[in-house]
């Protein structure tokens, strides 16, 4: 279980002022779901997910993975509860995918340490598991967005982490490629016994998707299931904006005429 407890983010300025995006934040997230991370721009759905990821440090409260709290896990350790993928470059462009995903054991091995049998054994599942066989001799930087991004995933995934924490994962992609790593996502949460916490932009496909929900709105964080938000009307408040709807039977937005 991944858990927040009187939970404040937000940033500080270069004059260290703060500015408070959420107060009291309390979320509950379990391995073996789908969860994600919705909202307006500038809301502060990047803000909470690298403070959960340990990227950003909370203003106030607390974060606590498996039971340990934060503030007293070492980066090394936290590195082997939780993984993060982000939407910027992470990868060479002369590194191969097996290399790329052999990255992934570093909090095990260190730089220079020796790939052994249980390591590989991790990077193989990985690779399995994200249908890259075919591609581990292939450069990095010859893939295309898709097959980068399953590249990533891979590599998190050797991580063998509790917790995959990922900044919008279907940026850049079209519909089929989009469908096909939230299915992969979901099928790593479901089968892989990993928890795996995603922002995304595309509420219509979250609320399919996702198991639990979690609303970012300015100054306001709120979490269920994909129903209960939709039923509380949260959802439909999602947006403050006179030019769209959205229709609950259909868990899609629309532009009103």
């Amino acid at each position: 279980m991944l858990k927040t407890k009187n939970l404040t983010i937000g940033y500080l300025n270069n004059q260290g002022q703060k500015t408070i995006l959420a107060q009291q934040v309390k979320l509950s997230i379990s391995q073996n779901q789908l969860t994600a991370i919705i909202g307006p721009n500038g809301a502060g759905k990047s803000t909470l997910l690298n403070t959960l990821a340990g990227q950003l440090s909370p203003l106030n409260g607390s974060i606590s993975v498996l039971g340990n709290s934060f503030k007293n896990l070492s980066p090394s350790q936290r590195a082997k509860l939780l993984s993060i993928v982000l939407t910027k470059k992470e990868y060479s462009d002369h590194l191969s995918v097996q290399e790329f995903v052999e990255l992934g054991r570093f909090p095990y091995t260190g730089w220079l340490g020796q790939i052994q049998t249980n390591d590989q054994h991790k990077i193989t599942q990985a690779i399995e598991a994200t249908k890259l066989e075919s591609l581990i001799h292939e450069k990095c930087g010859t893939l295309s967005d898709g097959e980068r991004q399953r590249v990533s995933i891979a590599r998190a995934l050797a991580q063998d982490t509790a917790f995959i924490l990922m900044d919008e994962p279907t940026t850049h992609l079209d519909l089929v490629h989009k469908a096909q790593t939230l299915l992969l996502l979901n099928n790593l949460s479901k089968h892989h016994d990993k928890g795996v916490i995603f922002s995304t932009h595309d509420v219509g496909m979250a609320l399919k998707m996702a198991d639990t929900i979690i609303c970012v709105t300015p100054g306001q964080i709120t979490s269920g299931t994909p129903k209960q938000l939709i039923d509380s009307g949260t959802i439909s408040q999602l947006f403050d904006s006179s030019i769209i709807q959205f229709d609950p039977s259909s868990q899609q937005f629309s532009i009103l005429d």
